[in-house]
């Protein structure tokens, strides 16, 4: 029985206000390089999004999630490479996916999404919180009952 290679997220973040041409090359190489050495088996564009903190005085960058298998120990030292002295890109991760992992979230490549979600959250939050007038005659009741 033969042993399929292990599968790997590579997330880039590169940096948005570099040219449109350098990221597509960017993303060009880099693809290249995974499959020359391994299988790419996934290439989702997430798009601009707001980043948690600012990186090189950057809040949002474009997002890329690469899944892969390697076919080689020496690409991952080699995109780590790349990518480190690579212009353009702002953070990047190599992450082993464990055996059984969900598929990745499909995630629109418009970040302006995420505020219908949190509203939602606050509408089903306040439907289940209890009214505000439901404790106070429970304190009513025992503040009656007590002997003065």
């Amino acid at each position: 029985m033969t042993e399929t290679a292990p599968t790997y997220d590579l997330v880039l973040l590169l940096d948005p206000q570099a040219e449109p041409d350098a990221r597509a090359k960017i993303l060009d190489d880099t693809r290249a390089q995974i499959a020359g050495q391994g299988e790419l088996v996934r290439d989702n564009d997430w798009g601009d999004r707001a980043l948690a903190y600012p990186i090189d005085r950057h809040a949002n960058a474009q997002y890329h999630l690469l899944q892969f298998h390697a076919g080689t120990p020496a690409l991952l030292s080699e995109l780590d490479r790349t990518l480190r002295i690579t212009d353009g890109v702002l953070r990047f991760r190599i992450v082993k996916l464990a055996p059984g992992t969900p598929e990745p979230p499909d995630m629109p490549a418009s970040a302006g999404t995420g505020t219908a979600g949190g509203s939602a959250h606050h509408a089903r939050h306040d439907e289940a919180a209890p009214s505000p007038a439901s404790p106070a005659p429970v304190a009513e009741e025992l503040a009656v009952s007590e002997p003065a």
